[in-house]
């Protein structure tokens, strides 16, 4: 089979633009938080949504692919994109394999993509919606999906990329059910930030949990959970204080991005021990499971957002 200089030259763009997947990656995050709408629904998971808001994401992975690498995909001419100067059909489907492609798209480059929450992964890929990779029969709209050759011819970009974690979905059921008993939503936040350490925590599942207009107020000092939880023994980084985050991968917990937060239970440390912080004269370190804090967490500074 010759090479197909135009999807290749799609390939190139798309991953010129994005070289590590992460713009690519934060498009589906962002589709599944829109639907969910948690702040309204308290809803997290894929399964709580509607046939109709399912259908609805297609068209959010489109718009929000557009938006993440602006300048590399345009408007298309017949189909959804332009890039590289080759119309491009873009399809999202909750299923791996299962995109209906339009008569329109045939013969035609098709960016496929899929994202499961529940897993946690999310895959982009390319293939030519030629007649030997269609399957025979259409359905009444003459759309027709591809065969197990079209799906095996697929030139995978990003093959089952770890998506942006979903804290909700990192938690064991019994801790999700705690987190929303609380009766008020700074309880919920403070449970949260409680049950969740050491995982990263986005704003859409900090609004999720409180349930509220000012739920970035539930989070902050000044009555939020990190004077609530600071007793407790437990700091809470945020993402947009790049001394935060210094000081969270110093401890060894996970990196956190602007917007994102991570709690850990933190001890005075010893000479001995090897990932510690000062933090108001004192050097600190994260507690081992198990392990009870007997003060209360130091203040962390916030002098200086991230740019």
């Amino acid at each position: 089979m010759e090479p197909d200089k135009k999807l290749e030259n799609v390939a190139a763009e798309l991953l010129a633009a994005d070289p590590s997947g992460e713009k690519l990656g934060a498009v589906f995050r962002d589709a599944f938080d829109y639907l969910y709408d948690g702040q309204r629904t308290g809803h997290y998971r894929p399964d709580q949504l509607s046939k109709t808001e399912k259908t609805h994401c297609g068209s959010l992975v489109e718009i929000y692919l557009r938006r993440a690498l602006d300048g590399t995909i345009h408007d298309g001419a017949l189909l959804d994109y332009e890039i590289a100067g080759v119309d491009v059909d873009c399809k999202f489907s909750f299923t791996r394999g299962s995109w209906m492609i339009p008569p329109e798209a045939f013969g035609e480059v098709l960016l496929v993509t899929h994202a499961d929450d529940l897993v946690g992964e999310w895959s982009l890929g390319l293939v030519r919606a030629t007649p030997d990779l269609l399957r025979a029969g259409a359905n009444r709209d003459g759309k027709t999906g591809l065969n197990s050759l079209g799906r095996n011819a697929i030139t995978w970009l990003f093959n089952r990329a770890p998506l942006p974690p979903n804290a909700l979905l990192a938690l064991p059921e019994s801790d999700v059910a705690a987190i929303f008993a609380a009766r008020s939503g700074q309880a919920r936040v403070n449970e949260l930030f409680r049950r969740a350490q050491l995982i990263p925590i986005s704003r859409a599942v900090v609004a999720t949990v409180a349930q509220q207009d000012d739920y970035m107020k539930r989070v902050r000092s000044n009555g939020g959970a990190r004077s609530h939880l600071q007793t407790e023994g437990i700091l809470i980084a945020g993402g947009d204080y790049e001394v935060h985050r210094r000081i969270a991968l110093d401890l060894g917990a996970p990196d956190v991005g602007p917007g994102e937060f991570v709690s850990m239970r933190v001890l005075e440390a010893s000479p001995s021990d090897l990932q510690t912080v000062e933090l108001d004269g004192r050097r600190w370190r994260i507690a081992l499971p198990g392990e009870s804090s007997r003060a209360a967490a130091p203040t962390l500074p916030t002098t200086r957002r991230r740019t």
